[in-house]
């Protein structure tokens, strides 16, 4: 197989490992793996190539996960960072279908087998006799993998609203009630379950906690009102977030899911070191 053959299918299979790890660093070390796997390969016979470097892909981000969960590892999704005004193709692509924070966290608590045979099924179409083949189970057991986690996702991951005005008004009320201090404006513009989820990694373990209902989250956003002027709007994961930078440097990324005209999840990355990887140069301009 050329290179070149591989890179024609690049976009797509990116998408795919971005979906299945949760982290764009792990998606590509997924396609070098991917790529060093299929090189030396006689693909003659293939009829589908993209459907082909799909299920390969896979298999090495099925490995991946069953590595990350004996290892125990807490892997927090990355976050995909753009200006307000609007998302680039590449980032695009890698979304595939709006892949909100929120979904990518529910992702993560799901098993490695459960989480493919979704991500494959779900999203890219992939047939369940497919699926079967790299999980190494029948594609009846494989349907109901994808089944399971399709109820866990619907729970805990609803579908945020499709104006994105319309949810950055809400998340642009959110933060004028957080300044102002006003913990009924909070209230008001939170969903009564509403699950605030939040990562500081190693050097700040104090900001990695997870809070559940309105006034328990307002609570905690009237903590942190002094940080409001330094709120910089942006997407993350194509749904409206913020950048909070202080003097230019980062200090969180926070995303929101808006349902209903209400948030309903808000995600938080407050690691310095996961921090210090993402590119935030075209927001922080």
């Amino acid at each position: 197989m050329t290179e070149g053959e591989f890179e024609k299918h690049r976009s797509q299979l990116r998408a795919v490992a971005y979906r299945m790890l949760g982290s764009s660093a792990d998606a590509d070390d997924a396609l070098q793996d991917a790529w060093l796997r299929v090189s030396r390969s006689d693909t003659a016979a293939v009829e589908n190539m993209g459907a082909w470097l799909t299920t390969v892909v896979a298999r090495v981000c099925l490995d991946q996960l069953r590595s990350r969960r004996q290892r125990r590892e807490v892997h927090v999704p990355d976050p995909i960072i753009s200006p307000e005004d609007g998302v680039g193709p590449e980032e695009s692509a890698l979304m595939a279908d709006g892949v909100g924070l929120a979904l990518l966290v529910v992702l993560e608590s799901l098993s490695p087998a459960e989480r493919l045979a979704f991500v494959l099924h779900d999203t890219f179409g992939v047939p369940f006799d497919d699926i079967a083949t790299v999980l190494d189970r029948t594609p009846e057991a494989t349907r109901k993998l994808a089944s399971r986690a399709r109820r866990r996702v619907r729970g805990q991951a609803p579908d945020p609203d499709p104006d994105l005005s319309r949810q950055r008004e809400v998340v642009g009320a959110f933060f004028a009630a957080a300044r102002d201090g006003d913990f009924e404006a909070l209230v008001s513009v939170l969903h009564p379950d509403v699950v605030l989820r939040s990562d500081g990694g190693t050097a700040r373990p104090q900001l990695t906690l997870t809070i559940h209902g309105a006034e328990q989250v307002a609570a905690q956003a009237r903590l942190t009102s002094q940080l409001a002027p330094f709120v910089r709007p942006v997407l993350v994961n194509g749904v409206p977030g913020v950048v909070v930078a202080p003097r230019g440097q980062v200090q969180v990324v926070m995303a929101f899911t808006v349902t209903d005209a209400k948030i309903v999840a808000i995600d938080v990355l407050g690691d310095p070191e996961r921090l210090a990887d993402l590119d935030l140069s075209a927001v922080l301009e």
